[in-house]
């Protein structure tokens, strides 16, 4: 598909951030173990590369994230975010759906956009370097953590793209908590019948409810 050919060009020269997963108890000991047996070559992109081609009316998919992470390879194509191409890199991303970034925008406008093409278009209006580092603030290099590590993961924290982190907390249920930098609004949760996202690879991805923002709006 021309997408994940363009998506592997843009993102040939991009550098990729140092990163580990810290924390407590058996959270401490995930990376090694989800390497050693991931060892799938096949990256992110190319999973998400069809949503980048069009809008539709499920919103429990990825089209704005995919138009977003599109978007800012295309303005910098040696952005950080293409390390999503290099399926020899292991890590996790936690993939906001696009029901996710439509209430995004309703708590930054008090707006409820009706269209998937609607919502981007707000998000795209954030500007580049906004949506850089919220998609960054999506993903965890160096470490393939499946669903069932992070169900034993409550109080690890998740060194992020950009430099921050993201704390862990498990509830029963089971419920997987993501607190971010936004304090005011409701954490994301991971979204447990869409976890595991290109499963046996070393790129691995999880949805969640909401967007995890690196900042408080």
């Amino acid at each position: 598909m021309r997408f994940t050919r363009t998506f592997v060009a843009a993102a040939a020269g991009a550098a990729l951030a140092a990163s580990a997963l810290t924390g407590v108890g058996a959270a401490s000991a995930a990376p090694t173990q989800a390497t050693a047996t991931a060892t799938g070559s096949k990256p992110l992109a190319a999973v998400v590369a069809p949503y980048a081609s069009t809008w539709n009316t499920n919103w429990n998919d990825y089209n704005v994230v995919t138009h977003a992470v599109f978007a800012v390879l295309k303005a910098k194509p040696t952005s950080k975010v293409g390390v999503l191409a290099k399926g020899n890199v292991a890590l996790t991303a936690f993939l906001p759906n696009d029901r996710a970034f439509q209430i995004l925008v309703k708590q930054l406008t008090g707006k409820t956009l009706l269209r998937e093409r609607e919502v981007f278009g707000v998000v795209a209006k954030l500007g580049i370097p906004t949506v850089e580092k919220v998609l960054l603030y999506h993903v965890v290099p160096g470490a393939t953590i499946t669903s069932a590590m992070a169900l034993k993961s409550n109080g690890a924290n998740l060194k992020t793209a950009t430099g921050q982190t993201i704390h862990v907390a498990v509830y029963r249920g089971p419920v997987i908590s993501l607190w971010d930098k936004a304090r005011e609004f409701r954490n994301p949760r991971v979204i447990l019948s869409q976890v595991d996202i290109n499963k046996g690879n070393k790129q691995i991805a999880h949805g969640i409810d909401r967007v995890l923002l690196p900042f408080q709006p």
